[in-house]
């Protein structure tokens, strides 16, 4: 029987509690480009004591070469977070801020009022220049129905219908529930009289209530194979789904070959006929970091510096604080302000030396992805790169989430370098995109009579020294939107039983 009790216990526990300012720090880290220009603006404007200077086009960012990673491109500084003190050794450290840091401190021309009017119109441009809002589905359905002559109970309810589409521009919901609950059935007569104006609206197909009724309202009487592709699309979806073609032909008295190639032309039509009206948008991707092929053959890595402001600690303040002029209210507030305003610039020094180290060491162990293309990729954890580096891994972790690098092959993120891997039979370690990969390229290459099956599979890879659980290639198999054995057989080239 366990007994509860009330009491008072003195116990030793050790914890290690991260500082506000370090939490901070590793924020900064984690910010992509785009995200750490807006978290620049946002201290520009609740700190006073932080000023911006524009970057020299005249002065490029440096570039590194990958044969050695581990130098530091930056110094790096143990920075002060001993929150339980009055951080008197940061305020000490500020105030001789102009000995150790003086392009921070020196002053800074004012920007021109031409500069100021070329920036204005610069962003006059951009706006100018913005992608107007594109046609969406209802909007061209409404446009058509305009041009109709309707009585205005039938537009209304017509209007309605559209309303209720899905952006693939199907009706899920039944005519009954777009009436009020006392509508009679001269109401759901109009209602189908509107659904037929609809459907007979562009494109052909909008307003189906399922996928035959959607294919079926594509088809029309001149097409090549009507009558057939009526029968099919009425009562034998499933068995298409399946490539089950000898049930169809055995049901409908079609031959394989006529099958087909109806099958085909009814791969023609559109499932989704409000899909090309759908806003796509794209991610608004900007590299973070460039790698760039030099004369030699090798890789130097660059900065995306240009994205990132200059900042430095306003003159004016620091003055007023040595001053002694200012009330030790203002001192208190400068002090702060400049704290914070100085950690911010240690710490975006700090994101540029640390992503900067992590893809030169990427670089170098993914040299052959760089030169041949993705199937050449290696194995890559991120500890690995956290060993050579020095780094905890969660560094590395924070360091390449959310960012881009812009490389010879194109943009990619910097986690696509970091993929898991198995041992093939020689011993050498191979990535699961090259095991993808050669799935891919053995389906590819198959007999379409006869197409392998998982297990099947399994020993086509064996055959290139790629050990792989069965699983692991249905898994693979349907990542690739691969289908099955049966849905991948061509009955075309079946040979006739006897």
């Amino acid at each position: 029987m366990m007994r509860l009790t009330f009491g008072q216990e003195l116990r030793q526990v050790q914890k290690q509690i991260l500082a506000p300012r370090m939490i901070q720090s590793m924020e900064i880290l984690q910010l992509p480009v785009m995200a750490l220009q807006e978290r620049i603006a946002q201290e520009l404007q609740e700190n006073p004591t932080l000023e911006l200077q524009e970057a020299d086009p005249d002065d490029p960012s440096p570039d590194y070469e990958v044969e050695n990673p581990d130098a530091p491109t930056l110094e790096e500084r143990e920075l002060v977070v001993d929150e339980n003190k009055d951080n008197q050794d940061d305020f000490e450290r500020l105030l001789n801020m102009d000995e150790e840091w003086p392009d921070h401190f020196e002053e800074r021309p004012r920007v021109s009022s031409t500069r100021i009017s070329e920036e204005a119109d610069r962003q006059h441009d951009a706006m100018a220049n913005m992608a107007s809002r594109p046609e969406t589905l209802q909007d061209h359905l409404h446009q058509q129905l305009g041009e109709l002559d309707l009585s205005p109970e039938l537009r209304q309810m017509a209007d309605r219908i559209i309303y209720n589409l899905s952006p693939e521009g199907r009706l899920w919901v039944r005519l009954e529930d777009l009436l009020d609950p006392e509508a009679g059935p001269d109401q759901l007569q109009l209602a189908q009289e509107a659904l037929r104006v609809v459907q007979n609206l562009e494109p052909r197909g909008v307003a189906g209530r399922d996928l035959r009724e959607c294919l079926l309202l594509q088809l029309t009487e001149d097409m090549p194979y009507y009558e057939e592709l009526q029968t099919l699309i009425s009562h034998h979806l499933e068995d298409l789904e399946n490539n089950r073609l000898p049930a169809i032909a055995k049901r409908t008295g079609y031959s394989i070959e006529t099958i087909q190639t109806v099958w085909n032309e009814l791969r023609k039509l559109n499932p989704k006929p409000g899909g090309e009206f759908q806003e796509t948008v794209a991610p608004n991707v900007t590299p973070d970091v460039f790698i760039e092929r030099t004369e030699d053959g090798g890789y130097q890595v660059r900065m995306e510096d240009g994205r990132v402001p200059n900042l430095f600690i306003s003159p004016y303040y620091r003055k007023r604080l040595m001053s002694g002029e200012a009330t030790e209210a203002e001192r208190e507030f400068i002090r702060r302000k400049v704290n914070s305003a100085q950690w911010l610039i240690e710490s975006i020094e700090q994101r540029r030396n640390t992503l900067m180290k992590v893809t030169c060491a990427i670089v170098e162990h993914q040299t052959e992805f760089l030169d041949q293309g993705p199937e050449a990729i290696e194995p890559l954890k991120m500890q690995q790169i956290a060993d050579k580096v020095g780094v905890h891994v969660t560094t590395v972790s924070r360091a390449v989430d959310d960012k881009w690098v812009q490389t010879p092959r194109g943009i990619f993120p910097l986690k696509r370098f970091f993929v898991g891997g198995t041992v093939s039979a020689d011993g050498e370690e191979v990535a699961w995109d090259t095991i993808r990969l050669k799935l891919r390229e053995i389906v590819d290459h198959e007999d379409k009579q006869s197409p392998f099956s998982d297990d099947e599979l399994v020993k086509e890879l064996a055959k290139h020294g790629l050990q792989v659980a069965r699983r692991t290639v249905t898994k693979y198999r349907k990542a690739l939107n691969i289908p099955s054995s049966r849905q991948r057989k061509d009955w075309t080239l079946a040979k006739p039983s006897a």
